[in-house]
């Protein structure tokens, strides 16, 4: 990504407590153990004339790509931090999968636990005895053994789509981690958009990001 990444230009939407912009697929949002550049580095030149940086309301993974809310300040972070917690933020991912459902729409409710113990692990698993997990599906192109399907996370857990459709046969196309792609694969997995219900007394702010060039090429692929 590198210092001349510019985050200004993905930037989708701005208002007093909100921004929402396009994170690129392989920048991680949070510094990890491993150290190296992150979303962070670069969100003071999104301050805007405010004496702090923003800061993300919610997770997306190093390898998706997509529409990441930011609260501009302390209290604009709390009030977004309860929606995404409540599942109020309607959150739509495309992801292009291996194979595919047989039929044309579901869900899938399979909860969720972490592999291991080490709590610098994020690898999940599906488990009886683990968090409830329910995303809704709905297949969007079909074409050369894979298929385009919209995903409609309800809770959010960590991976939930990725081993949600792994456990269900039809692993997302690039995942190294659940599906059998080789290290260092593009994860064609994409944030769509966010519907946020941030002020009471308005329509919920809807913004979409266009998906990076890996996943419209796949998509140019299938027709």
């Amino acid at each position: 990504m590198s210092n001349a990444f510019d985050i200004g230009a993905r930037l989708l939407y701005r208002d007093a407590l909100l921004l929402v912009i396009d994170k690129p697929p392989g920048l991680p949002v949070h510094p990890g153990p491993r150290g190296g550049e992150t979303l962070t580095d670069h969100l003071d030149a999104l301050r805007f004339g405010l004496p702090r940086r923003p800061e993300a309301a919610h997770r997306l993974d190093r390898d998706t790509s997509g529409c990441l809310a930011l609260g501009r300040h302390a209290k604009a972070l709390a009030r977004l931090g309860k929606l995404f917690a409540g599942s109020a933020v309607d959150k739509t991912y495309w992801a292009i999968v291996e194979g595919g459902p047989a039929e044309e729409a579901g869900c899938i409710d399979l909860p969720l636990a972490r592999r291991s113990d080490d709590p610098r692990s994020w690898w999940m698993k599906a488990d009886p005895a683990g968090d409830p997990a329910l995303t809704h599906w709905r297949v969007l192109g079909r074409a050369g053994g894979r298929t385009w399907l919209e995903l409609k996370p309800v809770t959010g857990r960590t991976h939930q789509l990725r081993v949600h459709c792994a456990a269900s046969g039809w692993p997302i196309l690039g995942d190294a981690v659940y599906g059998g792609a080789p290290r260092g694969s593009a994860l064609h997995l994409h944030a769509q958009s966010l519907s946020i219900p941030l002020y009471p007394k308005r329509e919920a702010i809807t913004v979409t990001a266009p998906p990076p060039a890996h996943i419209a090429e796949a998509l140019a692929q299938m027709g």
